[in-house]
């Protein structure tokens, strides 16, 4: 119920569908125009959706790399599974570095363990879970088929800690490093806390540069970032209140 719930008021909640369906209203009530084209106008120009990101995305630094690493999690977000399906190869989105990356790390460590987690976080499935796709994404870059691990249930950030736990059935004492974009990191990090996996953060796919937060313009683009980081900030307060992180 919790994840139907989420992905409904998130239809309504997104910053750019938000203010979409204020300017219908406008079409009623017009003094709503006073309030919805400044909105437009700042969030056009000035960098909000990166003054909002740059906390998230620099909680956890990239650490050294360890000299033993028996696992690695890598999670769902950086290939299209329906897309995958129908073109008959994988489909990468904006948050395909999280597979690069892995495929990376899975070289300097070829003793590791590759745990890919996603399945469908939709509110209809229709049977292309992200995770399936992954297996021919990392076996056409040389990671065997026998070092992969593919959790294909998980719908939203919790379950994939749980269920990738009980996937890999992690062992005490080993290293395991969690890859996923460095704005989703906080929240990632904190739900595989909660189900008692220490794992090691491995940030990756950052979307701001600290050194260049200048005005613009481009509403198209800076309205998508602002409902990707939005999303983050609406889903650490959620899971916080849920008790998940």
């Amino acid at each position: 119920m919790d994840f139907a719930l989420s992905k409904l008021l998130w239809a309504v909640l997104a910053p750019s569908n938000l203010l979409l369906l204020l300017l219908v209203l406008a079409l009623v009530r017009r003094r709503l125009v006073w309030f919805v084209v400044p909105v437009l106008a700042i969030i056009a120009v000035l960098p909000v959706a990166a003054l909002l990101a740059l906390p998230l995305e620099n909680r956890y630094p990239q650490p050294a790399p360890p000299d033993r690493v028996d696992g690695i999690v890598v999670l769902g977000g950086g290939l299209d599974g329906p897309l995958s399906d129908a073109r008959g190869q994988p489909a990468l989105t904006e948050a395909a570095e999280r597979l690069t990356a892995a495929v990376a790390l899975a070289r300097r460590y070829p003793e590791a363990r590759i745990v890919f987690s996603g399945g469908e976080g939709t509110l209809l499935p229709q049977g292309h879970a992200e995770a399936d796709a992954s297996v021919a994404f990392f076996t056409a870059l040389g990671v065997p088929r026998e070092r992969l691990i593919i959790e294909n249930r998980s719908r939203n950030t919790w379950e994939n800690a749980l269920f990738a736990r009980e996937a890999a059935q992690p062992k005490s004492g080993e290293t395991w490093l969690l890859v996923t974009s460095a704005w989703h990191m906080p929240r990632a990090l904190g739900c595989f806390r909660r189900v008692g996996w220490e794992v090691l953060p491995w940030p990756v796919d950052y979307r701001t540069n600290p050194r260049r937060l200048v005005p613009g313009f481009a509403l198209g683009e800076n309205l998508a970032a602002l409902d990707l980081v939005a999303k983050e900030w609406v889903g650490l307060a959620a899971y916080w209140a849920m008790g998940r992180i």
